[in-house]
C-alpha cells in the first residue's frame, strides 16, 4: 500500500492537474467571512432604500390593528385566523425583502470566491465521515483551531460594539417607555443600523485577513512531494521506459521500410564502410536525385548488402557519402550544391549500364 507523504516532504508547487482534480472534487478556497459580511452591507443598503418607510407603513398597519381591538370581532375560530391572517401577512411582507438580500448576498460571494461546479464526490458515502479517528483530526485539526479562534475574535468584537452603542443609545431606550409604541419599531431600526455599521467596518480588516488565509492554506494542502510530481509526469506522459520503447519500435518500423526501398535504387554512395547513401532516378523524367535509404555503420552494411542482392550499383565516394548523410534526409531530393558531383556519379554509373548492354 502506498505510503501518503508527510507533509514536511510536500515541497513543490501544485501541478495546473492537481489543481483542477482538487476543483473537480469540491476542494475550494472559501472564507466564511465573506458571505457574512456581504450579508451586513446587503442590509444596510436596504435598511438606507428602503427599511425606513416600509417600517413606518408596518407600524401605521399594527397601530391600526391595536386601535380597533375594542371591535375586532373574536366570536370564532374564522375570526382568530382572519386576524392571524392579517398580522402575520403584514409581517412577512416586511421581512421578506430582509431574507431575500441575505440570501442573494450570501449567494453571489459564494459565487465571487469560486464558481459554480457540479460535484458527486462531496455526496459520495465514505466510511471515513463516520469514522471517529478522522472526525477526531478534523474537529482538533489546524483548520478547525482557525475557525474557532475566528469565532471568539468575532463573539469578542461584536459584544464590545453592541456593548458600546447600547450604552450610548440607553438613554434614549428608556424614553422610549414613554413614547407612542408606534415609534419604537423605527427606534429600533435605527440602532440595528447603526450596529451593523459599526461591525461591518470593524471586521473588514478580519474578511480580508481571512480572504487570503482560505487560499494560502489551499494551496499549502496541495503542495506535492518530488515524488508524487514523478508519479503524475507518468500519468500524464507515460513511462519513461514505456515511450522509450515506443519510439524504439517506431524506429525499427521506419528502417525496415527504408531498407525495403533499396532495390529501388539507381546508386548506392560508400565512404566504403561506415556510411552508405542509397540514391532513386530515372532519366528523361525530371526533377533531382532522391535519397531512398541511409545509415551508418550495421544499417549502411546492410543497404550494402541488399544493393548487391538487388544488383545496385555500388560507388566508392566518402566525402559525398559523408556530405549527402549529413545534409539530406530520407525522402528528399538532394541540394542543388550536390548537382555536379552527383551526376558525375550517375554518368559513371550509365556508362556502366551502356558497356553491358
Amino acid at each position: 500500500m502506498d505510503q501518503q507523504p508527510d507533509q514536511a516532504e510536500k515541497t513543490e508547487q501544485p501541478t495546473p492537474k492537481k489543481i483542477e482534480d482538487a476543483l473537480k472534487k469540491g476542494q475550494t478556497p472559501f472564507s466564511r467571512e465573506l458571505p457574512a459580511f456581504a450579508s451586513m452591507l446587503g442590509m444596510l443598503g436596504l435598511f438606507a432604500l428602503w427599511a425606513v418607510p416600509a417600517t413606518k407603513q408596518f407600524s401605521g398597519e399594527l397601530a391600526n390593528i391595536m386601535g380597533s381591538a375594542a371591535i375586532i370581532s373574536m366570536n370564532d375560530g374564522t375570526d382568530v385566523g382572519t386576524l392571524f391572517v392579517s398580522v402575520y401577512g403584514d409581517a412577512a411582507t416586511y421581512a421578506l425583502p430582509v431574507v431575500a438580500v441575505l440570501m442573494i448576498t450570501g449567494v453571489l460571494a459564494a459565487l465571487v470566491q469560486n464558481p459554480p461546479r457540479a460535484v458527486g464526490e462531496r455526496i459520495k458515502p465514505k466510511l471515513e465521515r463516520i469514522s471517529i479517528i478522522k472526525n477526531a483530526k478534523r474537529i482538533f485539526g489546524s483548520q478547525a483551531v482557525a475557525e474557532f479562534m475566528k469565532a471568539l475574535f468575532k463573539f469578542a468584537l461584536i459584544g464590545i460594539v453592541a456593548a458600546l452603542i447600547l450604552a450610548d443609545e440607553l438613554p434614549a431606550v428608556i424614553r422610549s417607555v414613554f413614547l407612542d409604541p408606534t415609534l419604537l419599531p423605527e427606534q429600533i431600526l435605527a440602532i440595528a443600523t447603526r450596529l451593523i455599521a459599526v461591525v461591518a467596518v470593524a471586521i473588514i480588516a478580519l474578511v480580508a485577513a481571512d480572504l487570503t488565509y482560505t487560499r494560502l492554506k489551499w494551496r499549502k494542502d496541495l503542495k506535492m512531494s518530488r515524488r508524487e510530481v514523478k508519479e503524475e509526469m507518468k500519468q500524464s506522459e507515460g513511462d519513461p521506459l514505456v515511450r522509450a520503447r515506443v519510439r524504439a519500435a517506431q524506429k525499427d518500423r521506419s528502417r525496415r521500410r527504408m531498407l525495403d526501398r533499396v532495390p529501388t535504387a539507381t546508386v548506392v554512395i560508400t565512404n566504403p564502410t561506415h556510411y552508405a547513401i542509397a540514391l532513386a532516378y530515372e532519366r528523361g523524367v525530371g526533377g533531382a536525385p532522391v535519397v531512398v535509404a541511409k545509415g551508418v555503420d550495421e544499417v549502411a552494411l546492410r543497404i550494402r548488402v541488399l544493393a548487391g542482392e538487388a544488383d545496385v550499383p555500388i560507388v566508392e565516394n566518402a566525402p559525398l557519402a559523408r556530405s549527402l548523410y549529413a545534409e539530406v534526409e530520407v525522402d528528399r531530393m538532394i541540394p542543388e550544391a550536390f548537382y555536379r558531383a552527383v551526376a558525375e556519379v550517375l554518368h559513371y554509373v550509365y556508362s556502366l549500364d551502356d558497356k553491358a548492354a
